[in-house]
């Protein structure tokens, strides 16, 4: 599997998961997944493409949810074959492990689904490496359930962990960065989604809200903590996206953030 080279490649880098919120059509994804492959073979930054087939977790009835699965599923496969890189997108119910794994090398558990037992079974009998991301109403220290769940269901399972940050109010969240070092205790690479983190749930219009321009401070304090990996989604226009435009990183921004934190990570190892 392609997440096999990765991990030998890692080394003292962190690794980077990036790509857009959902996947809006072939072009625009392999558009960004070529410009992010170029800017992270020129860091040596480890790279894994992300693309969600579907959004399944929407405030709005009438929210864009995907461009059909099979369709979304293929762009993914045609993305990790083109550039030679793995892919990762979230599944939601347990027989869309089965469905999806042929396509992609991870498959990521979303955040308010992670204790969801069946759903994390299905994702390791799948043989794919299983990214789960944190829920928002969780510690880091409660996530090793989760670790347990995949690897008792099939201990060769690569697992990530993704911190996204915990819900603080009703439309607001925090980082707590304790949370990265109590994941990192279970020996599993932790990761933290600097996007999502931003996020300002629940808003009266129906549509979530964010703070991108917090995103490089969230980046630089996960690195400085030791962060194994990032997660960024990212977008050329981000106020043009189909989903999560509010917080995600203009496309053009990505390299110069990028080659700070190679700096940020140099100067703590």
């Amino acid at each position: 599997m392609q997440i096999d080279k990765l991990k030998h490649t890692t080394g003292n880098q962190f690794f980077l998961m990036a790509g857009p919120c959902a996947i809006e059509g072939r072009d625009m994804a392999l558009q960004i997944a070529e410009r992010i492959v170029t800017i992270t073979n020129k860091l040596g930054i480890p790279y894994i493409f992300k693309g969600s087939y579907r959004k399944a977790n929407r405030t709005k009835l009438n929210s864009f949810t995907g461009i059909g699965d099979e369709k979304a599923l293929a762009i993914l496969k045609e993305v990790g074959d083109t550039f030679d890189v793995p892919t990762v997108t979230d599944i939601h119910e347990s027989e869309e492990a089965a469905m999806a794994a042929p396509f992609v090398d991870v498959l990521q558990i979303p955040a308010f689904l992670c204790r969801q037992t069946e759903l994390l079974e299905a994702a390791a009998k799948t043989g794919r490496a299983v990214n789960v991301k944190k829920g928002q109403f969780l510690s880091g220290e409660s996530m090793g359930f989760a670790v347990e769940k995949v690897k008792t269901t099939n201990p060769a399972a690569t697992v990530f962990l993704t911190d996204r940050g915990n819900s603080f109010g009703y439309g607001d969240l925090v980082v707590d960065y304790r949370n990265l070092p109590a994941m990192q205790s279970f020996g599993v690479p932790v990761v933290m989604d600097c996007t999502h983190s931003l996020q300002q749930p629940n808003q009266s219009s129906g549509v979530t809200g964010g703070k991108p321009a917090l995103i490089t401070t969230i980046a630089k304090a996960a690195i400085a903590v030791g962060a194994d990996g990032l997660f960024i989604e990212t977008h050329p226009n981000p106020s043009e996206a189909k989903s999560d435009g509010a917080n995600m990183l203009p496309l053009d921004q990505l390299e110069s953030l990028l080659e700070r934190l190679v700096r940020v990570r140099e100067s703590i190892l």
